[in-house]
Formats: structure tokens, sequence, C-alpha cells
């Protein structure tokens, strides 16, 4: 059920990132005693250029792969793909396009088998109406548009209650208009939920718009170039926060910094790397 957001609370941190190190089997280095950790119900962006090792961090903190050292733990405990405090939001919706809307945020409910069927359902209905698709409960995926497409996703993710929310660059399919729109519902839910939240983005204006902290990679195996506090007041709309003074401050902060790690990466060629931000 929906929980309480507080950033004063002074406890351990949800997500502990502690020198790990990293590899592809071709050698490829990506990480190298890296560390990072997030405080619960903090919202946490995380910017770079390709190549930085932005999505293989997620990947990491979610357990699909394994670190070949160092530990990563999940409110104190070892992570692993099936720990029931962690949601993964990707990219791309990954619908099953036979199942109603319903249907497929009850899946992950389904799957844990914690509730009967009524149950699961009323739960369902109950996320769906918190991301503004209620009337929508039933139509398949292929009737919805593409943000709502992404509001399913992130209800099926929601429903199952996770306290720390790993979100692969889940808008950048999305017209402009549609992302700016999930941007503020995302806040939203965050500030009604209360997740710890890392967010993956290529967009320097939607990470100032989201985080409370931004962190800018290096390219890879650089790891952390820097991180920014966002200090703007919450909450937050597309239509006063980005008019904000300290938000375009901010936005040039992080697009100076950006730019001196294209120009490290310059120097040393990675031509199997294409930069790809906007802003």
């Amino acid at each position: 059920m929906p929980r309480t957001h507080s950033h004063s609370q002074q406890q351990a941190d949800a997500l502990t990132v502690d020198d790990i190190s990293f590899s592809y089997p071709n050698g490829h280095r990506v990480f190298s005693s890296f560390c990072l950790s997030a405080r619960p119900g903090e919202f946490v962006a995380i910017l770079g250029p390709s190549g930085c090792g932005k999505t293989t961090l997620l990947n990491l903190l979610s357990g699909f792969v394994q670190p070949q050292g160092g530990h990563i733990t999940i409110n104190q405990t070892a992570v692993h793909p099936e720990r029931s405090e962690l949601g993964y939001v990707f990219q791309a919706p990954q619908l099953f396009p036979w199942l109603s809307a319903l249907e497929n945020v009850r899946f992950g409910l389904r799957m844990t088998a914690e509730a009967s069927e009524p149950v699961q359902r009323a739960q369902a209905l109950q996320y769906l109406r918190l991301v503004g698709l209620e009337n929508a409960a039933h139509r398949l995926p292929h009737q919805l548009s593409g943000g709502m497409q992404q509001r399913v996703s992130l209800a099926r993710t929601l429903a199952l209650e996770p306290s720390v929310l790993l979100m692969d660059e889940p808008f950048a399919a999305l017209d402009a208009i549609s992302r700016n729109s999930m941007n503020e519902e995302t806040l939203r839910l965050w500030a009604e939920l209360g997740q710890t939240v890392l967010f993956i983005t290529h967009d320097i204006d939607e990470a100032v718009f989201l985080a409370d902290r931004v962190i800018v990679l290096n390219i890879a195996p650089g790891g952390i170039h820097s991180e920014l506090q966002i200090d703007l007041p919450r909450p937050r709309s597309n239509l006063k926060t980005r008019r904000l003074p300290a938000f375009l401050d901010y936005r040039n902060e992080l697009m100076e910094r950006i730019s001196h790690v294209m120009e490290v990466s310059a120097s040393t060629p990675h031509p199997h790397l294409q930069p790809e931000l906007s802003a």
C-alpha cells in the first residue's frame, strides 16, 4: 500500500554498491572499484554518454549480472532478481499483447500467488487507477498509446510494491509532450509511494527535473565523474520548474560536466562508442 515519503529520516542506505568491478567476456572493463549509494526515498538520476556503463550498472543492481568483485546490497541484503523489494522499469514497456491492461498489471501478482484472484484484481485496478488508466483496464496493449503502455508497465512494477525502483530510460521512445507528462506522473507517484529511485537518462533536462541528485559517469571504466545535488522546490511541474533560473543553472552546469567527459573521451579513441545525449 502507499507509504509516506520522507527525506528527513535517518536510515541506512537503501542501495549500496561497494567497490565493484565488472568486465565483459571480451575483456572490456566497465567498472573498477566502483562505489555508489542511495538513501531511502531518494531520487537519483544517472547521466552520461553512451559507453559509460549506465545500463550495465542497472543490470548489476538488479542482479541480472554479477560483478567480478565487490558487493551490491538492497536494504543491507545481497541483490538478486527475485528480490521483492526491487522493481525494474525497462526502456520498452514489454507488455503481453494478448493480455488486457488489468491482466498485464496483475501478472506479477499472479506469479507471487500471495493473494486470491479477486484481491489481485483489486490491487491491479488500484495501481491502474494510480497511473490514471482505470478506464482502460480492459484494453489490449495495441489499443493504447505508447505513453499509456508505459503507464501500464509502471503500474505493473508498482503493484508489487518495491522499495527500490530501477528505471532504464523508460520514456526515451515517447514524443516530447508524452515524455514531459510521464516525468510529472513519475514524480507524483514517487511522492505518494516513497520508493528509492535510480533513473537512467541521456536527457540533461529530464535529470534536473526529476532528481534530488544527479550522478555523472565517465566513459567506462572511469566510474563517477561528479555528483550534483538538485535543490529545486517540490512538487515540480513542467510549467513552473523548467522556467526557474536555478533550473537553467543546473542544466548548464551539467552540460559543462558532460562536455568535459566527452573531451576527455575524445583524447582516448573509443571507436565502438557513440555519444547519445540530449538537452
